[in-house]
C-alpha cells in the first residue's frame, strides 16, 4: 500500500506523463488524429484528412507531419453534408511565425510565402484532392478556409522531411518516472529498515 508521502509524488507522475500527450494535440492546429481517423476541424465542422506519398511510402497514410519530400498527395472528405454548398480555399504557405504562430506580417506577405493555392470552390461531391511537389524539407502552414455567414480558418503547422527528435516533455517524462521510482524504492527501504 502506498504511503500518503508517495501521493503528491505519484500525482506530479500522472501529469508529467500526460504533458507530452496534450503538447501533441495542441502541436498540430485544426489537425487531429482521433480514434485513428484525421481529422480537420474547421468551427462547427471537421473533414476527413488523408495524405499519403505514392512514390515513397506508397500507400501509407500520415497525419499531420509528412515523412519525406517529394510527390505528396492529400485528400479532404467532408464530414457534415452541410459543407457541400459552401466555397472552401486551399492554401499551404511557408512558415515564417514561431511554431506554427502567424508572423505579425503574414497577412501583407501572403502571396510571397504561398507555395500552394487553391480558390475559393463549391465541392457538390464533397471531397477535394490535391497534390504538391515538396522539393525541400522544413516547416509549413495548411490553412483551409471555409466561407459560411463568414470565413471559417483551419490553421494546422506541419513538417516536411525533418527528422523527429525526442521531444522535451517526453524526456521530462522519463525523469519523472525514474526520480518517481527511485523515490518509492528508497522510501520502501527506509520503511523496511524501520520494522524490522
Amino acid at each position: 500500500m502506498f504511503s500518503s508521502s508517495l501521493k503528491p509524488a505519484l500525482i506530479g507522475l500522472v501529469f508529467a506523463l500526460a504533458l507530452p500527450f496534450s503538447s501533441q494535440v495542441e502541436a498540430h492546429g485544426g489537425l487531429s488524429l482521433a480514434d485513428d481517423i484525421c481529422k480537420l476541424t474547421i468551427g462547427p465542422y471537421t473533414m476527413h484528412f488523408t495524405g499519403y506519398q505514392p512514390d515513397a511510402t506508397q500507400e501509407k497514410e500520415f497525419c499531420e507531419d509528412i515523412p519525406n519530400t517529394g510527390r505528396t498527395v492529400v485528400a479532404l472528405d467532408y464530414i457534415e453534408e452541410a459543407l457541400r454548398p459552401l466555397p472552401t480555399e486551399v492554401r499551404i504557405i511557408r512558415d515564417t511565425g514561431s511554431g506554427g504562430q502567424p508572423a505579425p506580417d503574414e497577412q501583407q506577405k501572403l502571396d510571397e510565402i504561398t507555395i500552394l493555392h487553391i480558390p475559393p470552390k463549391v465541392y457538390p461531391n464533397g471531397s477535394i484532392n490535391f497534390e504538391y511537389n515538396f522539393t525541400q524539407p522544413g516547416k509549413f502552414v495548411g490553412l483551409v478556409t471555409v466561407t459560411d455567414k463568414e470565413p471559417l480558418v483551419s490553421r494546422f503547422p506541419f513538417s516536411v522531411g525533418e527528422p523527429k527528435g525526442m521531444s522535451p516533455y517526453l524526456i521530462i517524462a522519463i525523469a519523472a518516472v525514474i526520480i518517481g521510482a527511485a523515490v518509492f524504492f528508497l522510501r520502501g527501504r527506509k520503511s523496511a529498515g524501520a520494522s524490522a
